[in-house]
């Protein structure tokens, strides 16, 4: 199954922001509802996009503090197994984030700045370039901007995320059903 370059940008991102713990403290999110809206290519204001590429999802997050904390426990895991390098730091009371990462075949490096406070609006922008080039991309922008729109729904549980298409899944129930490294 083929999937768009913003899609996957958007899962990562998503992963991302809510992952990494890095060398510094990565903040906590307000527990309850987080609705994370990713913009790629030309819908994020990317220069280096072809015309017509790029797009924009939308899509919800449950959370409490210890489905926060396993999503960044998470994507420290995914950094150290596909990174060899990883640098958040502060700048001007944003968050700057730079890495070097393997995704299959090609390299990509990615600068990110994040700005908010995490228990009502974050947002981060990210510029990368792929070598070789990634689905056909040499160089891809994105924008994320999460907010906190109130508790859970009734029908929700933390680590519950509802796709673009409306698909509904467990991030925690994902990762205890993920195979074993050896």
């Amino acid at each position: 199954m083929k999937f768009p370059l913003s899609a996957v940008v958007a899962c990562i991102a998503a992963t991302v922001v809510a992952g990494p713990a890095f060398a510094l403290d990565f903040p906590s999110r307000k527990p309850g509802l987080w609705e994370i809206q990713t913009q790629t290519g030309e819908a994020a204001g990317g220069k280096g996009a072809a015309a017509g590429t790029g797009g924009a999802h939308t899509m919800q997050q449950c959370i409490d503090a210890s489905t926060d904390k396993a999503l960044r426990d998470m994507g420290q895991s995914m950094g150290k197994d596909l990174c060899s390098k990883q640098e958040l730091r502060t700048d001007g009371g944003k968050l700057v984030m730079d890495s070097v990462c393997k995704i299959g075949n090609t390299v990509a490096t990615s600068h990110a700045v994040i700005s908010g406070d995490f228990s009502s609006a974050y947002r981060m922008e990210s510029k990368s370039t792929y070598d070789p080039p990634l689905m056909g991309r040499a160089e891809g922008t994105s924008a994320m901007e999460a907010r906190w729109i109130g508790p859970c729904k009734a029908d929700q549980k933390p680590g519950d995320m509802v796709m673009p298409n409306g698909m509904k899944m467990n991030v925690l129930d994902m990762m205890k059903n993920r195979p074993k490294r050896p």
